[in-house]
């Protein structure tokens, strides 16, 4: 057993700020008695005094003094530690570190963010973008907490929480030919360079959904980190990009561009949040999946509920 425990630091810390055993006695609701066994106690523990008795307001030895230091320090980070293993356990705090695969999504990423704090001040959050590493295995291995996908991958064992459907959809320019078109069919942008993000192609909705089973493949592909970079590259005619219809709404409505299906059906993915399958029941967790969906409802034009049934599944296909 050590020789000092922390009810012998609490001990001494009250009779430094109390100046007496008896006041120090009341602040720790113990009897003078019980006060003076404990210290005696400890007193014979160390094998020294650690206070000179008698003395008004208390006067403390060396080594008394120096509990009294380590007093200072130690107690505050345990009891600062314990307030937030209970916040923990009772779900009001935690670490909530997302990734988003989809640069787009900043656009209600952010005010959702926001509107969460209000109610979640108390959870450490932090967000990233997933064009230089791959989040949904760095969300298994617990580097993350969360990662906003439209890519579900069928051997993570993962959880994903729908957020909304949309439709991915071509930007053209105002002066192209395809936006004369009702459509884009794929051996349309076989003479296109075709804008991206710096992200693998296999989780790109024009390659995996639409050009590849089709066996397109588009002149040149550019890339850019910036969705504003990318409507602008269009808009002077300098390629064409596929992104979800509500992030191209805005600069659709001021004429910049001209959104076209892709196919007479068009293509339309979810949008989830990935979460490990033992934290998607956490407060803190499901809060902001929450609050994520009711802000993109809210404020996005052209979404739609994703597939409650698909996206259940903890085994969903690529």
């Amino acid at each position: 057993m050590s020789k000092v425990e922390l009810r012998h630091l609490r001990t001494l810390l009250a009779l430094r700020n109390a100046g007496s055993l008896v006041e120090a006695a009341e602040r720790l609701f113990l009897t003078q008695s019980a006060l003076s066994h404990q210290l005696k106690d400890l007193e014979n523990r160390l094998g020294c005094s650690l206070f000179v008795r008698k003395t008004r307001p208390v006067r403390f030895t060396s080594v008394g003094a120096r509990l009294l230091k380590l007093a200072d320090e130690i107690l505050p980070q345990f009891d600062g530690a314990m307030n937030d293993v209970t916040r923990l356990i009772g779900g009001d705090s935690g670490r909530l570190y997302m990734a988003i695969e989809c640069h787009s999504c900043f656009e209600w990423l952010l005010p959702a963010i926001n509107e969460y704090r209000e109610s979640w001040p108390d959870v450490e959050l932090d967000v990233s973008s997933g064009f230089h590493f791959e989040p949904l295995p760095a969300l298994v291995r617990g580097d993350l907490d969360l990662v906003i996908t439209a890519d579900p991958i069928r051997d993570l064992k993962l959880t994903y929480m729908p957020l909304f459907g949309y439709e991915a959809v071509l930007a053209v320019a105002t002066d192209h030919p395809l936006a004369k078109e009702p459509c884009v069919n794929p051996p349309d942008l076989a003479e296109e360079t075709l804008i991206t993000y710096p992200v693998d192609r296999s989780r790109l909705d024009i390659f995996s959904s639409f050009l590849e089973p089709a066996g397109v493949e588009p002149s040149a592909i550019r890339t850019a980190e910036l969705t504003t970079m990318m409507i602008q590259l269009v808009a002077s005619g300098r390629g064409v990009v596929c992104l979800p219809n509500w992030a191209l709404h805005e600069h659709v409505e001021k004429n910049y561009i001209v959104a076209k299906s892709l196919g007479e059906e068009g293509i339309w993915p979810n949008l989830y949040a990935a979460v490990r399958p033992d934290e998607a029941a956490v407060a803190f967790i499901a809060s902001f999946v929450e609050t994520a969906k009711k802000t993109c409802f809210a404020t996005l034009v052209g979404i739609v509920p994703a597939d409650e049934d698909v996206a259940g599944s903890e085994t969903l296909l690529r």
